[in-house]
């Protein structure tokens, strides 16, 4: 089984835990984890369509921690490290900026979902707000592109599409800037 710091947010795989697991065999404990608010489960999308619930994928899902402090203890990472500017490359860190921003989302009861596009492109969260379907791109610093809101825009024709990041607030190319502190403003 990989090490916390090895992991990033991708799909999960019932083998990486152990050779031949199956959902027969964890099934029932992740969803028991996840109904303890121990794990987030953020399920594939199908498509970027209203109501997204209609379009999850049930077999394919990444899990999340529960609580980004509980991610950070276990995963023995040093404050220094989390704070630094230096970190740019540091791909944990990103992965922790999607946990923290999974877990905003949970609390404002937020369904959790992402969408990939035949592996050319991948949406970290897709929220239904007001009536309309969003796609959400997380990323730990200031610099950073949005390929993959790109294809979910030009694909499904959302109104806008939203990017959390270490920037401040904006909005150019049909893309909402908000920063990562402002998150609980989604």
């Amino acid at each position: 089984m990989r090490s916390i710091s090895q992991c990033e947010n991708a799909k999960f795989q019932y083998k990486v835990v152990k050779r031949g697991g199956t959902a027969t065999i964890f099934g029932e404990a992740i969803e028991w984890l996840n109904l303890a608010n121990i794990t987030l489960k953020c399920q594939r999308l199908e498509h970027g369509f209203i109501p997204i619930n209609a379009y999850m994928d049930l077999i394919n899902f990444k899990l999340y921690m529960g609580d980004i402090g509980i991610l950070t203890l276990r995963s023995e990472i040093p404050l220094q490290t989390i704070l630094s500017p230096v970190e740019i490359d540091n791909t944990f860190l990103g992965a922790m900026t999607e946990n923290y921003v999974a877990q905003c989302f949970r609390a404002k009861n937020y369904r959790l979902a992402y969408w990939q596009s035949d592996g050319k492109a991948e949406v970290d969260f897709v929220l239904q707000i007001d009536g309309k379907v969003v796609p959400i791109e997380v990323k730990k610093g200031r610099h950073n592109r949005a390929k993959s809101l790109g294809i979910f825009i030009e694909k499904y024709k959302s109104a806008y599409a939203i990017r959390i990041s270490g920037r401040n607030f904006g909005f150019e190319n049909k893309i909402k800037s908000v920063p990562l502190y402002a998150v609980f403003c989604i």
